[in-house]
């Protein structure tokens, strides 16, 4: 149903932003201020649920168990992180069935070697074309309806011209949509719509490599999506860092409160007010029951 769902978000004129969770409840934020989708970010689960770096360090089975959450807390599509699709074109066969199997609407697989690092880091190496297509023959083969994203990181390794020949190589074994990553340059970004074949995912990676541009140049452009992977994490990180210096210098939370989310906003957040509901007419279901 969310792959659906996505394909008629894709199918407006209007470019699909989807902000990245690294949990249940940022998904749920997300979702309420109005965004249609969300990106489940591997950088940012890995960063926050792990504190370890985005080099390919975390599992298949511990990003599905994370993603499966945020999946649950939502009801908008979920486009989620498979980095290499943890190995080989009989590996990416498994990590879709099992992401779908999540409820997952899309995933995105790169064609980097394994273990990856960061899209926007230096030293990354990718894999031959053939073999990423043959991983993407494999993806569209064990899917049922979940959507591939195909990225490739060969344009720090190779240059433009050959992310455009391996873009357009991608479409053609059957990815949904194409993600160059990190282009440096706006002739770059502004270049790669005219010349794949395919509708494009761009990803706004605040203060690495590629420059901050808004979501109507993107669109007049001819990107289709456009992702902010961190930008939820890393202003929450900001505000934790503050927070806990006031509460050092001050030894105390009162400066603090203003700046708390509510303390009922919070429980109705996780929906405490609707199990607290359904804790009530089940001990009245039951007569002599007491409600918990």
């Amino acid at each position: 149903m969310t792959a659906k769902k996505l394909r008629q978000l894709l199918e407006r004129p209007a470019i699909l932003v989807a902000p990245g969770a690294v949990d249940a409840l940022t998904g749920r934020l997300i979702e309420e201020a109005g965004f249609e989708a969300v990106y489940a970010s591997g950088a940012g689960i890995a960063n926050v649920q792990f504190g370890l770096p985005d080099i390919g360090l975390i599992t298949m089975t511990e990003m599905i168990e994370s993603i499966g959450r945020i999946v649950k807390a939502v009801s908008v599509p979920v486009i989620a992180d498979a980095d290499t699709g943890y190995g080989n074109a009989l590996n990416v066969t498994r990590t879709v069935q099992l992401y779908e199997d999540a409820g997952v609407a899309a995933i995105q697989l790169e064609d980097q070697v394994t273990p990856k690092k960061c899209g926007h880091f230096n030293g990354k190496e990718v894999i031959s074309a053939g073999e990423m297509a043959q991983k993407i023959q494999a993806a569209v083969r064990a899917r049922r309806e979940m959507l591939i994203v195909a990225r490739t990181d060969s344009l720090a390794t190779h240059g433009l011209d050959e992310a455009i020949q391996r873009a357009n190589l991608y479409a053609r074994a059957g990815a949904d949509l194409i993600f160059v990553e990190a282009p440096t340059q706006r002739d770059q970004i502004a270049a790669l719509p005219e010349q794949i074949a395919a509708p494009l995912l761009f990803n706004m990676t605040e203060g690495a490599k590629t420059p901050v541009i808004g979501h109507e140049e993107l669109q007049a452009m001819g990107y289709r999506i456009v992702i902010h992977p961190n930008l939820a994490m890393r202003i929450a990180a900001r505000a934790v860092q503050s927070a806990l210096s006031v509460l050092r210098k001050t030894k105390s939370s009162e400066l603090l409160v203003s700046s708390m989310l509510d303390w009922d906003e919070r429980q109705r957040l996780v929906r405490l007010p609707e199990w607290d509901a359904l804790d009530h007419e089940l001990s009245r279901s039951i007569p002599g029951a007491v409600s918990s």
